[in-house]
């Protein structure tokens, strides 16, 4: 057996990049082998910045022959026919066979082909997967047509085995494969000819490099725990920024630096983003003050001063960028402090949120008004909450985040503080915007979760208002997240909040907010028609003056928030509700699929209508796939879809009249009546039980129509000669759908 060797050596490859393509070098080599018929054990690929290698070993030293037999025409079939057949094979008449088949004799191939060198199918394969590699973005320099994400240098190629070493010969762009490689860029850049893979990272790591990224972050992170460890400090952990540093050298050297004291005034929040964003450092901690007071920076070279001259460079371009920073916190607090956050908030009437949504300060006034509502349902005070949806977005027009816009929410907390405001508002400013994805904490202060709801629905009210709701992959507005943050939200702390009111006013604020915007313009315009002279002039004026009150009428038409807590009955003028609340439906599929929950089992829950209390729907559900999981409740399900196919097939065939209530006093048979009487005492049950919320006592009320269901479809002739019978019975089998549908839509459920 044989082991591959394939390094493409080139000018830096983005970090962003590199893990993606070792993957798809990996996938895309080993797929061609296989298609080719060479086989191997196991593969593996790496990357550095320079270099994406591709370790494969177990080959066989060619591939087996192959011998394939088609069928052709038959003998007598017009020339044409035969013609095609060549072709389509590649032989000529004379290489064909005949042989006797039903329909009479027809011409047959049989095509072999000898096994081919491993090397030969490597050569063969290298240059297609190079020239249509799928990086996002590529280039070609010189005068070749090549194109690779930066210049290719050189390309290692070898089969190696016990006999010894051989390079796959090869070439593509100008550039001929070989047995050769270098080292690092300035510590070790002789080259070198290593004998295998093993051989290979060996002298790797000799001339300086790295070659696993996984071992790269390793290295790193030990090495910046010690450093920190040693000047009393704690790092704080960032793995993103880890996985791409490990993606910008070969030979990872951690340095320690001190940031200025005039800095270490700013919030910790600020130096590190600021760091990290402009010049990858990693942030140290002090764990006595809390305050960020080191950095660690990750250099490509071991330099003969111990890393005293980088230190110096990067000190100098750090202090420049913390001095904007700086900057930035100062102005921002001088403005807050003069004229509180709503200086800051006054300035969101310039920022547009959505064409057809209005401006930041519109949605902050319909964030505000829903907080408002939301607050009793979760233990807010409601002005609190409308206060601190006020400010909320306020600080979207400070300079900090103007530089720094993944800092908003963060700074908000920062200056509603600065400007005096209580710390469950300041708060809300930061934690309204969580969570931000399936794993993150969600608020649980009450001022926070108000804010944090009325935020998202207010986001998908107006979106799904206007038709700009996701499809497919596409979500711009990343609305299927908001929509997730509610159901984390909810579910995670267990609050009973109905959600189709909800919508409703979030829905009745956008459209209350458009009309006064178009009353304001019309308005505008009646004032400057009475400027006109001339015939137009009483025009415009009757003309505007109608479409002013075919707005005001718009919103009288509206139907008026209850506000209730509880309340899941409102009539809506809205049909989007409805279907928001199935995106809803959708992203708690989402939710609970990884634990274990069967999204058939949502829908039989979601489709008996109006659940739009999520916690009050997940109980149900879970009560209901327990329920499923157990003997009586597989074979419940099993009764109640024959009684449905029965129905419907009954009324298909003759158009019975299944409709209304069978009748006890037509029951025949000791089984029939057996199963009137459970019908009735598990419709007793079901309903107390569904009204305490007991959702496990109506499954168990459901469970005693098992053995009555059973006894009946054995014992029982739904189709009795008489119609009156036939008809009762088949009614009896509607009832036992009408009692189930109670409790769920059982025919939603699959198996």
């Amino acid at each position: 057996m044989a082991d591959l060797l394939l390094e493409l050596f080139s000018e830096e490859i983005p970090a962003r990049m590199q893990a993606r393509a070792a993957e798809d070098l990996k996938r895309l080599f080993t797929e061609a082998m296989v298609a080719r018929g060479l086989t191997y054990a196991a593969a593996a690929a790496f990357a550095t910045p320079r270099r994406l290698a591709l370790s494969v070993t177990g080959l066989p030293k060619a591939t087996m022959p192959v011998r394939e037999e088609r069928k052709g025409p038959r003998t007598d079939a017009p020339e044409a026919a035969l013609e095609g057949f060549l072709r389509s094979t590649g032989l000529t008449r004379d290489r064909l066979e005949k042989r006797a088949d039903k329909k009479g004799e027809v011409w047959f191939a049989v095509i072999e082909a000898p096994g081919r060198p491993a090397a030969e199918v490597i050569a063969e394969i290298a240059p297609e997967v190079i020239r249509a590699f799928p990086w996002p973005r590529s280039m070609r320099w010189g005068s070749g047509d090549l194109t690779w994400v930066r210049p290719l240098r050189s390309i290692l190629c070898i089969l190696s085995d016990e006999a010894g070493t051989d390079v796959v010969p090869f070439g593509i762009g100008g550039v001929a494969s070989g047995g050769e490689t270098e080292g690092h860029r300035f510590m070790a850049p002789a080259r070198f000819a290593p004998r295998d893979f093993d051989d290979y990272a060996k002298r790797l790591l000799a001339a300086k490099v790295v070659l696993d990224p996984e071992e790269r972050r390793a290295r790193i992170r030990a090495d910046m725990a010690n450093l920190a460890f040693a000047a009393g400090m704690e790092v704080v952990e960032d793995e993103g920024l880890l996985a791409e540093v490990a993606g910008l050298v070969e030979w990872p050297v951690a340095l320690m630096g001190e940031i200025e004291e005039r800095f270490l005034g700013l919030p910790p929040e600020v130096l590190r983003t600021s760091m990290k964003e402009h010049q990858k450092f990693f942030s140290l901690r002090n764990p006595k003050t809390g305050r960020i007071e080191r950095f660690v920076t990750v250099a490509n070279i071991e330099a003969p001063d111990g890393g005293a001259t980088i230190l110096k460079g990067n000190l100098r371009v750090l202090a420049a960028r913390l001095s904007d920073a700086l900057f930035f916190w100062e102005n921002d607090l001088r403005t807050v402090e003069r004229g509180g956050m709503e200086a800051l908030g006054a300035k969101l009437e310039n920022v547009t949120f959505h064409s057809k949504l209005g401006t930041q300060a519109d949605r902050v006034k319909r964030i505000a008004a829903l907080a408002r509502e939301i607050a009793p349902m979760v233990g807010a005070d409601p002005e609190t909450a409308a206060q601190a949806a006020m400010v909320c977005k306020a600080d979207l027009t400070s300079e900090m985040v103007g530089e720094f816009p993944e800092l908003q929410g963060v700074m908000g907390e920062y200056y509603a503080k600065a400007a005096g405001l209580a710390g469950d508002v300041a708060a809300a400013a930061r934690e309204h915007y969580a969570p931000l994805g399936p794993s993150d904490a969600v608020p649980t202060a009450p001022v926070s979760v108000a804010v944090a709801l009325a935020d998202k629905i207010d986001m998908l009210a107006g979106f799904w208002a206007i038709e700009e709701k996701p499809t497919g992959s596409k979500d711009p507005f990343a609305l299927r997240r908001a929509a997730l943050g509610v159901v984390l939200i909810l579910t995670k702390s267990q609050l009973r909040l109905p959600l189709v009111p909800c919508f409703h006013r979030a829905h009745f604020d956008f459209v209350r907010g458009r009309v006064a915007r178009q009353l304001i313009e019309k308005n505008e315009a009646l004032d400057r028609a009475e400027q006109t002279s001339g015939a137009n002039r009483e025009l415009v004026r009757e003309s505007l003056s109608e479409a002013r009150r075919t707005a005001v009428a718009e919103v009288s038409d509206m139907v008026v928030f209850s506000g209730e807590p509880g309340r899941s009955d409102v009539v809506t003028a809205y049909p989007e509700n409805i279907d928001l609340l199935a995106f809803f439906a959708d992203r708690l599929k989402v939710h609970l699929r990884g634990e274990g929950v069967r999204h058939d089992v949502i829908d039989a829950c979601f489709r008996l209508g109006g659940q739009d209390d999520l916690v009050l729907l997940v109980a149900r559900v879970r009560a209901l796939q327990a329920f499923l999981a157990t003997e009586e409740g597989a074979n419940l399900l099993a009764g109640y879809k024959r009684a449905s196919n029965i129905v419907a097939a009954e009324a298909k065939k003759d158009g019975a009249a299944t409709e209304g209530a069978p009748d006890p006093a037509l029951a025949r048979e000791p089984e029939e009546q057996a199963l009137f009487t459970a019908l009735d005492a598990a419709e007793a049950a079901i309903g107390p039980a569904l009204e305490r919320e007991d959702f496990a006592a109506a499954m168990e009320a459901m469970a005693g129509l098992r053995a009555p269901i059973d006894a009946f479809f054995e014992k029982v002739i739904v189709n009795a000669p008489e119609p009156e019978t036939r008809l009762n019975r088949l009614r009896l089998l509607g009832r036992i759908r009408e009692v189930m549908r109670r409790v769920a839509i059982f025919s939603a459920i699959e198996g």
